[in-house]
């Protein structure tokens, strides 16, 4: 915890000021001062520049730094961000995390970085809370229930702090995760006036990092970058099947299953059975391929696409070093981190990962079948 109740506690008594002294010169109640002194809650970030004034002392030193600000400010990102990564698709400490993220800021008010962690972990708790919610139009297509997301809170407040961020972000990995978080709530809040506009700043597919990077090198770091570039093309044009097989409620089930396998198959022509870290990817489109398919009446073939989606699960789990085996992609990968991961085991809570049509229904059909548990067993083993 942030002891900045402490603090003011401290800075209070050697100059010998109230509690009332204090709360008057702030417009706030002497109850109030006495809760943050006690560390039961923390003043609005708004308040700290006068809290700081009050007692003639920067904001450093108001929180009791000397040079140890910088650290202490990329240890609070790295910890918010951890605690963030644990919510994946479930609430496990989401409101650890939120209250985190709202007292670093609070003690770092103009910090870019905590900001950006605030914002993502908003984000995140959107979908972690309530999840992301789809409705058919009246041709068929599947569009966001606008409506319903708009009444989320976290996203509502994540898309202030983005905007508040985005003007003087400077160019890097910290803004493409403000773009895109930003550019999704826009689309599930309905803004899409809002969205075109921050598409519009973005450069074309041949101006993208991944491909402006192969104007960089040559020899062996040149082969490296055209085997990542290929491999996030392929990632994003397996997702835009996936997207088109979501959005188009005219597909019959047999064609959207076969269209999934087509993403698939796309993998398959640059490397065989050797997805790497695409794995996860290939596993999530495997269990989407599954509920079209048990919608197609094909209940052998979606048990057949559970258990490719496993055994994909556990290959990705099982990542270590180098990812990638075939040739033309060995480079992509190299030296990379072991995994720790327990993707494979969750798989049949996040099934079929997707909101799609009919879901509820669906599973408590497919759930039904013996097989059903005897695949959960497999890939939580």
């Amino acid at each position: 915890m942030i002891a900045l109740g402490e603090r003011i506690k401290q800075l209070r008594a050697s100059d010998g000021r109230t509690q009332e002294a204090l709360a008057q010169a702030l417009g706030v109640t002497a109850q109030a001062v006495s809760r943050w002194e006690k560390g039961i809650c923390y003043p609005d970030m708004e308040m700290v520049p006068a809290i700081a004034n009050y007692f003639g002392v920067s904001i450093d030193r108001l929180f009791g730094y000397d040079n140890e600000r910088e650290r202490k400010e990329r240890d609070l990102i790295e910890r918010i961000n951890a605690l963030n990564a644990r919510n994946a698709g479930v609430d496990v400490c989401m409101a650890e995390c939120i209250a985190l993220a709202r007292e670093a800021l609070c003690e770092f008010p103009s910090s870019e970085g905590l900001t950006l962690a605030l914002a993502s972990v908003l984000f995140n708790a959107g979908y972690v809370r309530y999840g992301e919610h789809h409705l058919d139009d009246e041709e068929g297509y599947g569009v966001y229930d606008v409506a319903r997301h708009r009444g989320y809170a976290e996203w509502q407040e994540a898309v202030k702090l983005y905007e508040r961020l985005l003007p003087t972000l400077e160019d890097g990995p910290a803004r493409c995760q403000a773009v895109s978080e930003l550019s999704q709530l826009y689309k599930n809040l309905g803004l899409r006036d809002k969205a075109l506009a921050l598409a519009d700043t973005a450069p074309d597919l041949e101006g993208s990092k991944p491909l402006l990077r192969l104007k960089a090198y040559d020899g062996k770091d040149a082969v490296r970058a055209a085997g990542q570039a290929l491999v996030t093309l392929l990632h994003s044009s397996a997702e835009l099947i996936a997207r088109i097989v979501l959005a188009d409620g005219n597909l019959a089930p047999q064609e959207a299953a076969d269209a999934l396998k087509g993403a698939v198959g796309l993998f398959d022509q640059a490397c065989p059975q050797d997805y790497g870290d695409e794995a996860g990817l290939m596993a999530c489109l495997e269990m989407l391929r599954s509920y079209y398919l048990w919608r197609a009446g094909d209940r052998d073939g979606a048990f057949l696409a559970l258990d490719h989606a496993g055994d994909l699960a556990k290959g990705f789990d099982a990542l270590s070093g180098g990812n990638h085996t075939t040739p033309i992609l060995r480079l992509v990968g190299e030296g990379s981190a072991p995994k720790d991961s327990a993707f494979s085991a969750e798989l049949p809570d996040l099934w079929p990962w997707w909101d799609v049509r009919e879901q509820v229904e669906v599973k408590a059909e497919i759930t039904k079948d013996p097989r059903w548990r005897a695949w959960v067993r497999k890939v939580k083993a």
